[in-house]
C-alpha cells in the first residue's frame, strides 16, 4: 500500500492510558499530535478536559476510554463515564465490551451493553473494543455483528492491556464482517510504519499507538 508517513498520521490515535501517565505525560502527548497531524489524543477519562484544552485550538480531537480496561462495569456506568468523557470534551469514545458475557452467548446483555454507550453519545463516534486475544474467530464475527446492530461505528481490537494485541488476521475478519458499514480501528502492539501498513492493508481505517511518533519519524 502506498501511503506516506504523513497520510498515516492522519489516522492515528495518539495513545497514553498507562496508570503512571500524568499531566506531564498528557502534555507531551498533545504536543506530539499537534506538531505531527495525528487524528486524535486517546487519554483516560480523569485527562480529557486537560487535554480537550491543550488541543483546542487545532484540528486534533480528543478520544476517551469507557468500562477500560476490562469492560466489566455495568452498562449504566459505561454510560454515565461517556457521558461525562462528552461533557470535558471528548469527541469519541472507546468502549470496552464485557467479554465474558460475549463468551457465554449472553448477546443481547452485549448489545444492550453497547447500546447503552451509543444512545448516550448521540452524534460521536463509538468504537466498541473486542479485546480480540480473548475471542475465537467465531467470537470476534458476533461480536462485530452485534457492534453493527447496536448502531457503533467502529470496531476496535484491543485495550493495549490484554494478553495480545492487534493481528492481521483479525483486522481481516472485523472487515470482511462489518464490510463498508463500520470503522476499524487496530490498536496493540504497533510499534512501526511497517506495522502500521499492514493493519491498514488488512483493512484498518484508523490505528491506535502509543509509539506514534516513532512509527511516522
Amino acid at each position: 500500500m502506498n501511503i506516506n508517513k504523513k497520510q498515516l498520521a492522519q489516522i492515528i490515535d495518539h495513545t497514553a492510558l498507562k496508570a503512571d501517565q500524568g499531566e506531564k505525560k498528557i502534555k507531551q502527548l498533545c504536543s506530539e499530535a499537534i506538531q505531527y497531524n495525528f487524528y486524535s489524543v486517546c487519554v483516560n477519562p480523569a485527562f480529557v478536559k486537560f487535554a480537550a484544552e491543550l488541543v483546542k485550538n487545532s484540528a486534533v480531537k480528543v478520544c476517551s476510554v469507557v468500562g477500560f480496561p476490562l469492560g466489566m462495569n455495568s452498562s449504566g456506568i459505561k454510560a454515565l463515564e461517556a457521558k461525562q468523557a462528552i461533557q470535558d470534551g471528548a469527541d469519541e469514545i472507546d468502549m470496552v465490551i464485557n467479554v465474558a458475557a460475549l463468551k457465554e452467548e449472553r448477546y443481547e446483555f452485549v448489545e444492550n451493553d453497547i447500546r447503552s454507550v451509543v444512545e448516550i453519545a448521540e452524534e460521536k463516534l463509538v468504537k466498541v473494543i473486542l479485546e480480540t486475544c480473548y475471542l475465537t474467530e467465531k467470537e470476534i464475527i458476533k461480536a462485530c455483528e452485534i457492534a453493527m446492530k447496536a448502531g457503533a461505528n467502529f470496531v476496535k481490537t484491543s485495550t493495549g492491556f490484554g494478553s495480545g494485541g492487534a493481528e492481521v488476521k483479525h483486522i481481516r475478519l472485523m472487515r470482511k464482517t462489518v464490510g463498508k458499514d463500520l470503522g476499524v480501528k487496530a490498536s496493540g502492539g504497533i510499534h512501526t510504519y511497517d506495522d502500521a501498513v499492514k493493519m491498514i492493508e488488512a483493512g484498518a481505517s484508523r490505528i491506535g499507538a502509543s509509539s506514534s511518533v516513532e512509527i511516522v519519524s
